[in-house]
């Protein structure tokens, strides 16, 4: 796949949701998410700093294998480090607004004006 590029973050989110078209993914992402953070918060409340290495850990731990094993792409993080992690809690508020079907279209047009690879048919770069 070759690498994007974006002139904004507006540019680069309905990439991002596109790079996660599948249910399944974006829920690993949440689940991860949100027990990276609720044992960082933990450790926190009881004065265990290295706890805090639980966030990166296990949510980058489950979020990237369900790129290669469900999504079957690479992360947008390696190309894209600070957007991507704005897309990630960007996707998680969504979802748990109750709004996931909304990235599910998101998603979908995307793919449908630039294809998997991201060229629109086209050879890229």
């Amino acid at each position: 796949m070759s690498q994007q590029t974006f002139e904004s973050y507006e540019e680069f989110w309905p990439y991002y949701v596109a790079m996660h078209s599948r249910a399944a993914t974006r829920w690993v992402h949440l689940t991860g998410t949100l027990t990276g953070l609720a044992i960082s918060a933990y450790g926190l409340a009881r004065g265990r700093r290295r706890y805090l290495a639980a966030l990166p850990l296990i949510g980058y731990g489950t979020a990237w294998p369900a790129h290669f094993l469900i999504e079957k792409n690479n992360p947008a993080t390696f190309g894209h480090p600070v957007w991507s992690l704005r897309g990630d809690a960007q996707m998680i508020r969504t979802m748990i607004a109750g709004r996931d079907a909304e990235l599910a279209e998101t998603a979908a047009k995307w793919l449908a004006e630039n294809g998997r690879d991201g060229c629109g048919g086209n050879e890229c770069g």
